[in-house]
């Protein structure tokens, strides 16, 4: 299903989110669609809170990204850890959440790169989260937001962001090549997500296509299966040869990524499972082998 933008008259109020429209005749379809359009209200904000040259200022004088392709190589089972609150799917994930403190146990257990969620409203996350966990880890960041225009991806740089998140599935071809280029002139690194075979032969037309995410998790709405990762990489293993790929969500044991590392996966990207443990630090160890 096309995952629509937002219509220019929706009345959606930054924060107490209202999803109907000002005639109450129209909604967004499935979960996504409802984050997009949350999304486009956002960037309206930010956008007056925080103007586009300000951002250039803070990007021109911030440290030079650290090389998220380069950690994930040197690791023999790549983890990017995830840092959020909470999820549309599952509510709150960790009470109380403090994201510097989980960063640093993920690190500690031996996650290559970590990933922070910067939504607000549906993850519980912000940039400020991003902007504390950068100042207290050395490992590279993903910035995980839902990216509709390039004002985001200066944002993210701003914060302290080496990666950001493409998703194919909100773009045109057009508007993912056009993000894309302006992410890796900022030197960031861009996680491609796909979630379907159109999807992924769409992310092999962006010149230079590094990383490619395949998420298990249907994005409308949110239930997960470990083997879309699987099959995608099995009908195009010829075609992705050179890509590293990343399995992303519904990953809980270090048999679930010994076996997705045999298909084909050189990195893994687990939130739930992680952010849930009692103890984060040993559950990335456990999930890696570790222990």
């Amino acid at each position: 299903m096309p995952i629509r933008r937002r219509p220019e008259n929706a009345a959606i109020a930054v924060e107490t989110l209202t999803f109907y429209l000002a005639s109450g005749l129209d909604k967004p379809q499935n979960i996504l669609e409802a984050i997009v359009w949350q999304k486009e209200a956002e960037v309206e904000y930010w956008r007056e809170k925080f103007p586009l040259k300000d951002l250039k200022e803070r990007v021109a004088h911030a440290p030079a990204p650290r090389d998220f392709m380069q950690a994930l190589r040197e690791s023999p089972l790549a983890l990017i850890a995830e840092v959020k609150k909470s999820s549309p799917s599952q509510g709150i994930l960790r009470d109380p959440f403090d994201p510097v403190a989980l960063a640093q146990d993920y690190v500690a257990g031996g996650a290559a790169c970590i990933s922070v969620l910067t939504d607000r409203k549906f993850f519980g996350g912000s940039h400020e989260d991003l902007q504390a966990v950068r100042a207290a880890v050395s490992v590279p960041l993903l910035c995980k937001e839902f990216i509709l225009h390039g004002y985001q991806l200066f944002m993210a740089r701003a914060y302290g962001a080496d990666a950001v998140l493409l998703i194919v599935a909100l773009h045109t071809d057009q508007d993912l090549l056009y993000l894309h280029r302006i992410a890796r002139s900022l030197g960031l690194t861009v996680l491609v997500e796909v979630h379907t075979l159109e999807e992924l032969d769409r992310a092999r037309q962006i010149p230079g296509l590094q990383l490619l995410g395949i998420n298990n998790r249907n994005l409308e709405d949110f239930t997960v299966d470990l083997q879309t990762t699987v099959r995608l990489i099995d009908q195009r293993r010829t075609e992705l040869a050179g890509i590293l790929v990343v399995a992303e969500s519904g990953i809980h044991t270090q048999q679930e990524v010994t076996t997705l590392k045999a298909q084909g996966c050189t990195a893994f990207l687990v939130g739930e499972q992680l952010v849930r443990a009692p103890d984060p630090c040993l559950a990335v160890r456990q999930l890696l082998g570790a222990v």
